[in-house]
């Protein structure tokens, strides 16, 4: 499963990415650490992403951006929050801008990882 992450703090998004590579049978295509940069690959090359990964709070712009640039994917493609900030409001502004889960990064790793390995098994 080919994964794109949208995750700014370069210590998060290589420990993530390497947990994800190991436990949850993802492969990632790439990262961008704003909101334009996430935006633009993810809709620019639709075919070569199954999941998107996006934190909320970027070095530029926010990662609801980046949502709003995905709601038009293919059924098939996954875009999932993983954040600091996941408070009920944010998870309903989350689902109403179509993410498929909204994860804490404090506390629901594994709960990232058995979605993926969900994911995964459906291929």
């Amino acid at each position: 499963m080919r994964a794109y992450f949208v995750e700014d703090n370069p210590t998060i998004r290589e420990n993530l990415i390497a947990t994800l590579e190991e436990l949850g049978g993802v492969a990632p295509v790439g990262y961008a650490e704003t909101e334009h940069q996430g935006s633009e690959w993810l809709v620019n090359h639709t075919s070569q992403w199954d999941l998107a990964i996006v934190d909320l709070f970027l070095k530029q712009g926010s990662g609801l951006g980046v949502l709003q640039a995905t709601r038009e994917r293919n059924p098939d493609q996954k875009v999932v929050v993983l954040t600091n900030y996941a408070t009920p409001d944010i998870r309903v502004r989350c689902h109403q801008l179509g993410v498929d889960a909204v994860f804490d990064k404090s506390n629901d790793i594994e709960a990232l990882i058995d979605f993926c390995l969900e994911m995964k098994g459906t291929d």
